[in-house]
C-alpha cells in the first residue's frame, strides 16, 4: 500500500479482488464532463484545485493518473463525492462510447492494424463512434472465435505479464516465506546445497525419494498423504534439480490449492518458480551482491550465476526481481529460439515486444536486428555479447548468452535503457544495430531487390511451432495424466 492509502498489495489475492485498478480513460470522460456540465474552462479548474491547466487536459485525455489528494480537490470543485467521481459508469451514452473508442485505440489489436488515431471532437457523431466501436467489437469476437483454443492461455499469460509489470517483478510476501526457511534451517551464506535444501524438507515434515519410474508428464510428484516427495534420479531434462525440489516445495509453503483455471496454473508456475530463486539466490546476500557490484560499475548476470551456483537463465530471471526494487535499474528479459520466436519476456522498461491483438507476445518473432537474434551469428559463443540497439522507443544496451536445451538453441538476454547502461561491464562494447519494428520493413518484408527476384519462385516447407497452436491440454493440471500420476502413488504406497 502507498503512503496515501490508495493501492493494496496486489500479492493479497483479497485486496487484488476487492480493489480494481483505477481507469485513467474512464476517469478522465468523467472529470471533463464535471467540468463542462459547471460550465468551467481548464483554467478556472487548475487555479481551484491547484494544479496546471496541461495537467489536468492529461488527466481529462486519461494520459496521467491523479493523486488522491488532487482527486479529492477536484471532486470538492465540482461539487460531488469522491465516490461519485470514481463512479464505474459512464455519464453519458456518448461518454461511454469515447471511452470505448479511446481503450480500443490504445489496445494492442487496433495497433496492429495500422490504423491512423481517431481524434473525437465535439463535430464527431454519435452515429460514427457507435459504427466505429461496433467494428471494433465485431472484429474481437471474430478474432477470438479464430483462436478460442489457445486463448484462455495467452490472455492468461498477458494479464499475468501486466501485474508482474506493475510490481517491478517483486513480490515481498515470497521474499519472506524465503527468507524465514532459510533462517530456520540455519543457512549462513554462499550457493545453496544438496544439504541445506534437504534439512529444508526435513523442517516442512517431508520426505524425499528418487525413483526412476517418475510420470513422463511430470518433474516432481507430491504425496500429500504421506508427506512424501518424488523426484527423478537424474537430471537429463536440463533442469536444475534443486529447483525442482524447491518448487515442489513452494506449492506447499505458498498454501497453493488445486487451480481453478489456467490462469491460476499459470500463477502458480510463477509463484513457485519465484518462491525457489528466492532460495537459491538469496534476497539479502544476492542484493548485498549486486550493490557491490553497481558500485564498481561491473554489474554483469555471469557473476552472479557463478557466485550462485546457478544456471545463466535463473540467474537472469533473479536479476529482473531485484533490480528495479533494489537497484533502481529497469529492464527486459527475453528467452528467444534459434528461430527468432519468443518463448519468455518480462519489461518494465518501455521496450516495445511484438504482440498479437490479445497482447501476448510469446509466438511472435522478434526483430532480426536485436541482440537477442543478432547473438546467435557471433562466433565467440563463450563470453556475453554485448549490443546497442537503436529503437524508435529509444536506445537499449543489452547483453546475451546462447544455451542449448531439450527445446533447441536459446538466448538469453537482459536490456536496459541506455541511461542505465553505466553500471554494467560490457558498455564499452563497439557493436550497434538500429531496429524500426514495428515498422514491416525493418526485418519484416524482405529487400526489395530479393523481393523482385524471387517473389512467387520459393516455396518453403515451414517448421510450425506446434505447441504455440495446439489446443490446452484438459484437467486441473495440463498437461498432467493424472491417471498416471495415481498410479504411481499407489504403486509407491504398497512398497
Amino acid at each position: 500500500m502507498t503512503a496515501d492509502g490508495w493501492y493494496r498489495d496486489p500479492s493479497d489475492r483479497r485486496a487484488r479482488d476487492a480493489t480494481p485498478e483505477l481507469d485513467v480513460i474512464s476517469l478522465g470522460r468523467r472529470v471533463r464532463h464535471l467540468r463542462k456540465r459547471r460550465g468551467l474552462t481548464l483554467d478556472q479548474v487548475s487555479a481551484t484545485v491547484g494544479t496546471a491547466p496541461s495537467q489536468l487536459s492529461l488527466i481529462e485525455n486519461g494520459k496521467r493518473e491523479p493523486r488522491l489528494s488532487l482527486l479529492r480537490a477536484l471532486a470538492s470543485a465540482f461539487d460531488v463525492t469522491l465516490d461519485d467521481l470514481l463512479g464505474a459508469e459512464p455519464p453519458t451514452r456518448r461518454a461511454a462510447l469515447e471511452i470505448a473508442l479511446e481503450k480500443a485505440q490504445r489496445g494492442p489489436l487496433y495497433q496492429s492494424l495500422g490504423l491512423p488515431t481517431i481524434r473525437v471532437g465535439p463535430r464527431t457523431s454519435t452515429e460514427v463512434l457507435e459504427a466505429i466501436v461496433g467494428l471494433q467489437g465485431a472484429l474481437e469476437r471474430q478474432l477470438e472465435e479464430q483462436i478460442a483454443t489457445p486463448e484462455e492461455a495467452r490472455r492468461a499469460n498477458t494479464e499475468l505479464r501486466a501485474e508482474m509489470r506493475r510490481r517491478d517483478n517483486y513480490f515481498p510476501a515470497i521474499e519472506q516465506e524465503a527468507g524465514a526457511l532459510l533462517g530456520a534451517v540455519g543457512y549462513t551464506g554462499g550457493p545453496l546445497s544438496q544439504h541445506v535444501i534437504a534439512d529444508i524438507a526435513r523442517h516442512l515434515d517431508f520426505t524425499l525419494h528418487h525413483v526412476g519410474n517418475l510420470p513422463h508428464s511430470t518433474r516432481s510428484v507430491t504425496d500429500l498423504k504421506h508427506r512424501r516427495i518424488y523426484l527423478p534420479q537424474g537430471s537429463g531434462d536440463g533442469h536444475d534439480p534443486r529447483s525442482v525440489l524447491l518448487q515442489a516445495l513452494g506449492h506447499h509453503v505458498l498454501g497453493h490449492g488445486t487451480p481453478g483455471n489456467y490462469g491460476e496454473f499459470l500463477r502458480q508456475r510463477v509463484e513457485t518458480n519465484y518462491f525457489a530463486a528466492a532460495l537459491l539466490l538469496p534476497e539479502a546476500a544476492t542484493v548485498a551482491f549486486l550493490q557491490r557490484a553497481k558500485a564498481a560499475r561491473e554489474l554483469a548476470v555471469e557473476d552472479i550465476r557463478d557466485a550462485f551456483a546457478v544456471s545463466y537463465e535463473t540467474a537472469a530471471h533473479r536479476f529482473t526481481n531485484l533490480a528495479t526494487h533494489h537497484l533502481g535499474i529497469p529492464l527486459h528479459f527475453q528467452k528467444v529460439h534459434r528461430s527468432g520466436i519468443i518463448y519468455k519476456a518480462y519489461e518494465n522498461d518501455g521496450v516495445s515486444f511484438p504482440a498479437d491483438h490479445t497482447g501476448a507476445i510469446e509466438g511472435q518473432p522478434v526483430c532480426r536486428y536485436w541482440t537477442s537474434r543478432e547473438v546467435f551469428d557471433v562466433p565467440d559463443q563463450f563470453s556475453a555479447f554485448n549490443q546497442y540497439t537503436d529503437t524508435p522507443a529509444g536506445t537499449y544496451w543489452c547483453t546475451a548468452r546462447t544455451e542449448h536445451s531439450a527445446g533447441g538453441l536459446f538466448s538469453l538476454s537482459i536490456g536496459l535503457p541506455y541511461a542505465h547502461v553505466k553500471w554494467f561491464r560490457g558498455r564499452e562494447t563497439t557493436a550497434r544495430s538500429v531496429s524500426r519494428c514495428p515498422d514491416p520493413d525493418c526485418c519484416r518484408r524482405p529487400p526489395a531487390q530479393l523481393a523482385e527476384a524471387w517473389a512467387g519462385q520459393a516455396w518453403p516447407s515451414a517448421r510450425a511451432h506446434s505447441h504455440l497452436m495446439a489446443a490446452l491440454p484438459p484437467g486441473a493440471f495440463p498437461g498432467v495424466d493424472e491417471t498416471e500420476v495415481y498410479e504411481f502413488l499407489q504403486t509407491q504406497a504398497e512398497r
